[in-house]
């Protein structure tokens, strides 16, 4: 079925086998370091969430959809596996709930609730499985399980399509996964590997019918809550948007004018709409605005490019929107126009990236793009409202470890310490909140003593705002761990009066934090 959908077999038998050889690791055995326990924690987390969404799916489907391969490509897979379950090493660490410090989401537009996606298949009890095969041919069991008809799943990613298109073989695939595939410079079929005379995407409206007639049949939702022209409302009931999707398909059409002006009111148009509310962010999505979006964020027109990027930030608010837009290959187009669009484009698309970092998978997308020195950059030298855009992204790609060796490279640091210094201090709770997440990493450790920024935060011990204070503390705490010389360095600053009197009076954190560096001061007087 072409190479294409062999890896998909084999990543996601991979990612199956993965998780059940972890399970099966006993983790609290082991001391390791808390870079490699964040690392560990953020597969686990991506094993957990596929898990959560997809439940037994995938494993049910690579397990027959390995059985029907060629024996030879079945024995190549199998071997593929093993060798990467092999690679595992034994001493993997425990690991414990990442703590995702997740800022509130854009003011300026509203969050919405997701409905929970609906699992196609149920696990099947494994005796039972072999006492059925046990009683022989003749007796029969009603199956547990619905099979999906193959027709209506993608060549790609094997998951019920929602977005079919056909392509010049006449392929069909989901969208979203094949605009990916030619994005990436690809000009052949997956399926059958011939040469594509166009990479024209025609809407398979038959074959979508045919599917929300199917969803309708058995009761299955598609996961926007969309079929047969209808959306599911939260309270559980469904409304007929028939009417809005023609006028919204429209819409989408006129992106892709020769009209200059026709393209820039349809993307307004859209931009307006996708601000509105959930139902037009589905409705936007569903109709395949997504991929035409994305395309044009590398327009030479700037009016387009800013309500286009301003668009994938609204529809991002949709928590099932956040897959499509990464699969249409948006982040190093985002990352073009935080670097070189006009400000306000520059300010929205900081926003779209926190809004996509809040997946954890996406942090380390979003970390290798070059997304870091871009925002680094526009926390120095953008608008109010842009500093705090890219504030807010670069704390929440700081959690992934990863990204924090970026962004001291890129020169958060000293950005951060001239926010801390700034005479109008708008920005110092959000400077002090980044240090916090920084300062245990290695690197910007040493960076953060290089550039003299202790003196500035037992300053800030002494006249700052409580939450200040706090941070203040905890990121003190962190350079001085294990580290006699930075202690010397606080207990010369005269830190201990500061640190005695933000245990009576600061917050509970900020308490323990103080409590914790006083003890390390004594240890060092008594040496």
């Amino acid at each position: 079925d072409g190479a294409a959908k062999r890896i998909s077999f084999q990543f996601q038998c991979v990612t199956w086998k993965l998780e059940k050889s972890l399970a099966k690791i006993p983790f609290d055995q082991f001391q390791i370091s808390e870079e490699v326990q964040e690392q560990v924690a953020l597969v686990r987390a991506q094993l957990r969430r596929a898990t959560e969404r997809y439940g037994s799916l995938n494993s049910r489907k690579v397990s027959n959809a390995i059985s029907q391969l060629p024996e030879k490509e079945r024995s190549d897979t199998n071997h593929e596996i093993s060798a990467k379950l092999d690679s595992i090493p034994e001493s993997c660490t425990t690991l414990g709930h990442a703590a995702d410090k997740a800022t509130k989401i854009l003011e300026r537009v509203n969050s919405s609730s997701i409905p929970s996606e609906v699992c196609l298949l149920n696990e099947v009890d494994s005796k039972g499985q072999e006492n059925l095969a046990a009683k022989g041919a003749e007796q029969t069991k009603k199956p547990d399980t619905l099979v999906i008809p193959v027709d209506f799943l993608c060549p790609i990613s094997l998951e019920l399509m929602r977005d079919p298109v056909i392509v010049a073989t006449g392929q069909t695939y989901e969208r979203s996964y094949i605009q990916r595939w030619i994005d990436c410079g690809n000009v052949t079929c997956p399926k059958t590997q011939q040469k594509l005379e166009n990479l024209t995407l025609t809407p398979n409206y038959v074959l979508r019918s045919v599917i929300n007639q199917w969803c309708a049949k058995h009761n299955i939702e598609q996961p926007s809550g969309l079929a047969n022209g209808r959306l599911k409302k939260s309270n559980g009931s469904f409304c007929d948007v028939s009417g809005d999707m023609a006028a919204i398909q429209e819409l989408v059409s006129k992106l892709s004018s020769r009209c200059l002006e026709e393209r820039r009111a349809a993307v307004a148009e859209i931009r307006s709409l996708s601000k509105r509310s959930t139902d037009n962010r589905i409705l936007i999505a569903d109709t395949g605005a997504i991929p035409v979006l994305v395309s044009l964020l590398t327009t030479d027109d700037a009016s387009i490019q800013e309500h286009a990027v301003t668009s994938i930030l609204n529809l991002s608010i949709f928590e099932n929107n956040k897959s499509l837009i990464m699969l249409a290959g948006a982040v190093p187009s985002i990352v073009q126009v935080l670097r070189a669009g006009s400000m306000e484009a520059r300010e929205n698309a900081a926003a779209t990236l926190f809004s996509l970092s809040l997946a954890d998978e996406n942090k380390i997308i979003i970390g290798s793009s070059g997304a870091i020195p871009a925002l680094v950059d526009l926390l120095q030298n953008g608008s109010n409202r842009g500093k705090k855009d890219a504030a807010t992204a670069l704390f929440n790609l700081c959690i992934y470890q990863g990204n924090k060796g970026r962004a001291v490279r890129a020169g958060i640091i000293t950005a951060l310490l001239k926010m801390l210094t700034d005479s109008r201090n708008c920005m110092v709770d959000e400077a002090l909140t980044i240090l916090s997440i920084l300062a245990c990493n290695h690197d910007a450790k040493a960076a953060i003593v290089k550039a003299s920024t202790i003196p500035v935060l037992i300053d800030l011990l002494r006249t700052g705002l409580p939450r200040n204070k706090e941070n203040a503390a905890a990121i003190l705490l962190c350079l001085c761990k294990r580290d006699a010389e930075n202690l010397a360095c606080i207990s010369r600053l005269g830190a201990a009066i500061p640190l005695t009197e933000l245990t009576k009076s600061g917050t509970e954190r900020a308490k323990r934090k103080a409590t914790s560096l006083l003890e390390h001061l004594r240890k060092l007087q008594q040496l």
